[in-house]
């Protein structure tokens, strides 16, 4: 029988913040599959994880290029999914660490999409993980929704436009990948009324976190690992 591919969120970078589930995962499976850059000789998720491994466990690094180009992505994670494949045919069980949950904007995404598409029948299992906006409002104490009030999930790539579209409409919202279009997050921020009151979060749970009420300087370029904490201002 063909071996189980585990999509495993390991959360946002603290070892301790793995669910029990994950750390049992872990623990079992033959191979672990880290994504890492090929820019970058290490992986974070694979850093967070490496508490739980048993020395025996075996790690096989996935090169992913930094690049929208879609060919030269496609490429990748056709390689990527013909080394998960082989391992899995072998009866080996696998799980692909990713940080935060492995539905979230995650890469496994598009590694489980690949391998489908290849096998429909391959057998895959997810592990669900503590996300870094779920992390930063705890360390914040900062309400994301309650009630009737909803939760929106915006990535900062978007258009300033689009984001204020959006964010009209949202009570909460978590604005993830706030780092290279951030002048752009700024404005529609600011056009929204919410630029003052929001949290600014960066490596949430790990040696280099930085959290601060409000935007960083025009100018500043914040790290990759950044979000945005944004709740509509509320009248009593």
């Amino acid at each position: 029988m063909n071996g189980i591919l585990y999509g495993l969120g390991v959360g946002p970078g603290a070892p301790d913040l793995l669910t029990l589930r994950a750390v049992r995962v872990l623990q079992q499976v033959d191979v672990v599959l880290a994504a890492a850059s090929s820019r970058n000789e290490g992986s974070t998720a694979l850093d967070i994880a490496r508490p739980h491994l048993r020395p025996q466990t075996r790690v096989e690094r996935l090169d992913f290029p930094m690049t929208r180009d879609p060919e030269a992505r496609a490429r990748a994670w056709d390689v990527a999914a013909q080394t998960a494949a082989a391992l899995l045919d072998k009866g080996l069980h696998a799980a692909f660490v990713t940080i935060g949950d492995p539905l979230i904007y995650s890469t496994f995404g598009y590694l489980w999409q690949t391998l489908r598409a290849r096998n429909p029948a391959v057998r895959v299992e997810v592990v669900p993980g503590i996300t870094s906006f779920q992390a930063a409002a705890a360390r914040t104490r900062s309400l994301l929704c309650a009630d009737g009030e909803s939760l929106l999930l915006l990535p900062g790539i978007r258009s300033r436009e689009d984001m204020i579209a959006a964010l009209e409409h949202a009570d909460s919202a978590v604005v993830l990948k706030a780092y290279r279009n951030l002048p752009a997050i700024r404005s529609a921020l600011k056009a929204c009324g919410r630029a003052e009151e929001c949290v600014f979060a960066s490596h949430v749970e790990r040696a280099e976190e930085h959290i601060r009420q409000g935007l960083p300087a025009p100018g500043d370029t914040p790290p990759y690992m950044s979000l945005i904490l944004s709740r509509k201002a509320r009248t009593r």
